[in-house]
């Protein structure tokens, strides 16, 4: 007998879930007893407890996978709960005795006696109806939604994320399969939780609609089928829905409130508990200013100042108690690093200082004001923008910008930074914080009054207006830039401006060896049989950057010194020869919408006036003009009136002259005019019909003095 009992309970154990499902649907047919009512109930209730609490013990929300179908199963059992107490209510009227419901009624009513019970117990209903219609099932139902849509859009970049980790060696092929199943698993799970957190919704308005019936059918069926007096009969229905739509409700509350929790957490490992535990210990001085807000409030007239004081002072303490113990751990963090740093390396001295002290190749410094533009903590802006400026230097120029090494400078004012090459200072300016840089483009409408400065990078004038007036600057058609901003476009412009200083020959090198990877015999052309020194090849890049041509078509400027390298080494002659390979990417720097390139030429009397006066240095630096001072007076003066026709007439300053001079227009020309753009006719004629040129007129020496 004993061992028929153990096998009934291993069969029903074994097939829990069958049975489970079977008794639901059974409960919505056969009516059933008070007592196994009210089991049920009471089971219902504690069943949506323990969901909740799992919910909260779950770290992540895909590991309770089996919660979308514990929601359908938990629904329907309550629904089948609800139309059995509906069922019995409606029998037996004034004598239905189920403690459950009879007992949630007094509970909620007591205190209160006639229709003051009934009316405090209907707004309880109401008011518990309405916080779980509108504030927890509907947000749950719309974040399960967009979970699963983003769930859904990431699927195919995880997976590929975990296919390059394998490729590359990083992880193994158990462990790539782990990962593809856990990305599976979370999809699958926010999917089904798209669907089951309608069963949720749906289970709220069936309540609802459960509870009038029940009101209204109860009415009824007390004053016409039982011949019960009104008031008896809305004391009697009233009372029972109440019980019962609060014992129905209490549990789908419960439910709603997993739901929502489960789909807002995240895919951390670690308990809700801890998080709140470690992110609401963030800073001790929440809790202090807290306190004492609460604190002083408690002596307003009217406050229950036994309440809030308390309440104020407790806070406070717990904040000073966690700011001290705060303070202490990042005393012992500095000190932990100020140890580690002082440990000598390899057993050296402390005092043994390393026979050479390299320089940064590119360093930021920054006054102690600034450094919240880098901190993490704060946004870390200027970071982000430091290294999209990298990034769009090598797409730029072809240039590999080094690291910048960020320090913090006490030397410097407190909103002044400095930007450095090789230690040697580059730029410098001053950065307001809580202000913006407004600068007047030509589409201001009404001018604003402000602090005067000058944008660093172009020099152009502007005002400094606080934060609070950023809109209406903007509304006033002033052109606003924040202060990371201002630095990041200032560096961009310094690292443009000397990306000939910033290559060396280890920067050289690394060009050379990623090229050989793709084109080995050009490469090997170059090195082995013109035998360029790397050297040599610095010097021609370098020339082509310091007038703003990119060098990262790095294969035709190799291909082009291969082609010259047997003929000469001359750096000056390769550089033209590079320009002209390159004619078209460089004319297509200055060519407006339509591919137009709109010059001045220079005169065939100067340019042969500017031969004669050559001078080429024996060392191989580069050939300049030997004109004495008034010439070199009157050469300025020529091109300076040209230009300044040019950009009278809306024109970029481009001057075309020959191949054999350009060098030669560029280099006297330099330092006075740095913005001229000085291109040979052999460039022009490189580009072909890729671009139209237009001649606007020639300069020329009308006196005839040079």
């Amino acid at each position: 007998m004993a061992n028929e009992k153990k096998s009934i309970l291993n069969i029903l154990a074994d097939n829990f879930v069958a049975v489970t499902a079977i008794v639901v649907m059974l409960m919505l047919i056969i009516p059933l007893p008070t007592p196994m009512l009210d089991f049920f109930m009471a089971v219902n209730l504690a069943l949506s407890v323990v969901v909740l609490l799992t919910v909260l013990y779950t770290p992540k929300a895909s590991h309770f996978s089996s919660f979308p179908r514990v929601i359908l199963f938990v629904t329907l059992f309550g629904l089948g709960i609800n139309v059995s107490s509906t069922r019995l209510i409606l029998s037996q009227g004034i004598k239905f005795n189920g403690r459950m419901v009879r007992a949630f009624s007094s509970f909620v009513v007591g205190g209160s006696s006639g229709n003051e019970g009934i009316v405090v117990g209907m707004v309880i209903f109401i008011i518990l109806i309405v916080i779980q219609t509108i504030v927890i099932t509907k947000g749950a139902t719309r974040v399960s939604e967009v979970a699963a849509r983003f769930a859904l859009d990431s699927m195919n970049n995880k997976l590929f994320a975990v296919d390059n980790e394998l490729n590359s060696g990083a992880i193994t092929e158990e462990v790539a399969q782990q990962k593809r199943t856990d990305i599976q698993r979370d999809i699958d799970f926010y999917s089904a939780m798209d669907g089951s957190s309608k069963f949720v919704s749906g289970n709220v308005k069936a309540g609802i609609f459960i509870t009038v019936i029940n009101l209204l059918a109860g009415l009824i069926t007390g004053m016409a089928l039982r011949h019960e007096p009104f008031a008896n009969a809305v004391s009697t229905y009233c009372r029972l829905t109440i019980g019962d739509g609060l014992l129905s409700q209490l549990p789908s509350l419960l439910l709603s409130f997993a739901t929502g929790l489960i789909v807002t957490g995240s895919n951390s490992t670690e308990l809700l508990s801890d998080q709140l535990r470690k992110q609401f210990s963030v800073s001790g001085q929440v809790y202090c200013i807290g306190g004492g807000a609460m604190a002083l409030l408690g002596f307003v007239p009217g406050m229950p100042f036994y309440i809030l004081l308390p309440l104020g002072i407790g806070s406070v303490v717990i904040g000073l108690q966690m700011t001290r113990t705060e303070k202490r751990r990042n005393e012992q963090e500095k000190l932990a690093a100020a140890q580690s740093k002082a440990r000598p390396a390899g057993g050296a001295a402390p005092e043994e200082i390393s026979p050479v002290v390299p320089l940064d190749p590119l360093s930021l410094e920054l006054g102690y004001a600034l450094i919240p533009l880098v901190e993490k903590e704060k946004g870390a802006e200027l970071l982000e923008r430091i290294t999209r400026i990298r990034r769009e230097a090598a797409l730029d120029l072809g240039l590999v910008v080094p690291r910048i090494r960020i320090i913090d400078n006490m030397t410097l004012d407190p909103s002044e930074y400095s930007f450095k090459i090789r230690g040697i200072e580059t730029g410098k300016s001053k950065i307001r914080l809580g202000y913006y840089m407004c600068m007047n483009t030509g589409s201001v409408v009404q001018e604003m009054k402000g602090d005067p400065t000058k944008d660093p990078a172009f020099g152009m004038p502007a005002i400094w207006l606080p934060e609070s007036e950023r809109a209406e600057a903007e509304a006033a058609g002033y052109a606003v830039v924040d202060p990371p901003t201002i630095i990041a476009t200032h560096l961009t412009e310094i690292i443009r401006s000397h990306a000939a200083e910033i290559l060396g020959r280890q920067e050289v090198s690394a060009i050379i060896t990623k090229i050989k990877e793709d084109n080995p015999v050009v490469v090997d052309e170059v090195l082995t049989n013109c035998k360029f020194t790397y050297g040599e090849i610095e010097k021609v890049l370098q020339a082509l950057l310091r007038e703003q041509v990119s060098i990262r078509n790095m294969v035709v400027i190799l291909e082009t010194l291969a082609n010259f390298g047997q003929l000469t080494h001359d750096t000056w002659t390769l550089v033209e020869k590079v320009r002209e390979a390159l004619g078209l990417q460089i004319c297509l720097q200055y060519t407006d919408e339509d591919r137009k390139l709109s010059v001045m030429s220079l005169s065939q009397t100067l340019s042969e006036s500017l031969l004669e006066h050559k001078v080429t240095p024996p060392d191989g630096s580069q050939p300049f003009v030997g004109f004495g001072p008034v010439d070199g007076r009157k050469w300025i003066k020529i091109i300076s009136d040209a230009l300044a026709a040019m950009q009278g007439r809306n024109y970029r300053p481009i001057i075309m002259c020959a191949g054999e001079v350009r060098q030669l227009v560029k280099a006297s020309t330099e330092r006075e005019l740095p913005g001229l753009v000085v291109l040979s006719i052999n460039e022009v004629l490189a580009a072909g019909n890729s671009i139209s040129l237009e001649v606007i007129g020639e300069i020329q020496d009308e006196s005839g003095e040079i």
